[in-house]
């Protein structure tokens, strides 16, 4: 029977971004596959009681960089933790993704590369001439999938992908659903790797 991972993340989240190479790699060693499933967290906050960052406690804001220093270290993954664009809009480079995806694309190294983009490269992920460079680097017509994402269509696939991750319990990102079963945070995937493996 064939393992699925269904991913909810957004494109500007650095946990996604710490996680993602990784959960393609666990995924490869159970022959499971990864649905890519691009949310935004401005619509999944609101409705499952987060808190956006700019409003967090002062301690909380602290510590999450101070996570955010030894998450790469430990993954030998680059990362700013206080990149010139951030915070960011996600919803362009959701948007952008979701319409790749529905276009029939492999989205997975698109994902990694936006992600790299804003937390290793100080660019824009919001900005439509940087989201095209990256698209029309790995050989897709960014400026076509750019204005397929700017119509309604687009925001529709967005708002569908937001209602899908609530359902499914989500109230952050990463969030990986492995059979039902529910994995908050990169830091989890030890153990969604388990899961797969039969031993959870």
């Amino acid at each position: 029977m064939s393992k699925r991972i269904t991913y909810y993340f957004s494109p500007v989240s650095p946990w996604s971004y710490l996680g993602h190479a990784r959960l393609g790699e666990i995924a490869a060693r159970h022959g499971a596959t990864v649905d890519y499933v691009p949310i935004t967290v401005s619509g999944i906050f609101p409705r499952t009681g987060g808190v956006p960052l700019p409003k967090r406690a002062p301690e909380r804001q602290a510590y999450r960089l101070a996570e955010l220093r030894r998450w790469p270290r430990l993954l030998g993954i680059p990362l700013n933790p206080q990149p010139k664009y951030f915070p960011v809009d996600d919803r362009p480079a959701a948007r952008l993704l979701l319409t790749a995806k529905a276009r029939g694309h492999d989205i997975a190294e698109l994902t990694l590369a936006i992600q790299r983009a804003c937390w290793a490269e100080e660019r824009d992920i919001a900005d439509h001439a940087t989201l095209g460079e990256i698209a029309d680097s790995y050989g897709l017509d960014g400026r076509a999938l750019l204005q397929e994402a700017d119509t309604e269509s687009g925001q529709q696939r967005l708002d569908e992908a937001c209602e899908q991750a609530i359902a499914a319990g989500c109230f952050g990102a990463p969030w990986y659903d492995v059979d039902g079963e529910p994995f908050w945070g990169q830091d989890r995937l030890e153990l969604v790797e388990k899961k797969l493996a039969g031993e959870l």
